[in-house]
């Protein structure tokens, strides 16, 4: 019985990704198809039914490898896919920071004819506005992105410590 319940601890423990690995793969998800299929390999055995943060950055990894397929046709479904996760996450967790971060960071980099940048106004001013309520961790994973984002004054970058 040990035994088994040991094995079942083991297969769990690859089924939920470790989230702060998760984030620091995804800042260079994009860079590269092999970096790409890495990053959604790790996300992998994420359903809807996990973590909504989770589904958010398998959400993310999706539409990144919209990117790197041939066909235009794949591209378009894969990014269908992507976005209705992120959304489906935005939705059961509105107020989630890492979520809105996530659709941000995915509005912010796609090109316009997607029309997938409605959201970008606010979420960069939820992201602000509850910033300070963070962890450490989750405020210094934030600053990275927002001191490179397209979608923050000059003004506003200063403000985040």
């Amino acid at each position: 019985m040990k035994f088994l319940f040991s094995i079942f601890c083991f297969l769990f423990s690859f089924s939920n990704p470790d989230i702060s690995e998760i984030r620091k793969l995804y800042p260079n998800a994009a860079n590269s198809e092999v970096t790409s299929k890495e990053f959604l390999l790790k996300l992998s055995d994420v359903t809807t039914e996990s973590n909504k943060t989770l589904v958010a950055y398998k959400g993310s990894a999706i539409t990144i490898s919209a990117k790197f397929e041939k066909k235009i046709s794949d591209k378009i479904k894969n990014f269908k896919e992507g976005a209705k996760l992120v959304e489906l996450a935005v939705v059961s967790e509105p107020n989630n920071i890492e979520i809105r971060l996530i659709r941000l960071s995915i509005q912010e980099n796609v090109p316009k004819i997607v029309k997938y940048n409605k959201n970008k106004k606010e979420d960069a001013t939820f992201i602000l506005a509850h910033y300070s309520e963070q962890s450490n961790a989750l405020r210094a994973y934030l600053k990275s992105f927002i001191v490179q984002s397209k979608s923050f004054s000059s003004d506003e970058k200063q403000t985040i410590k």
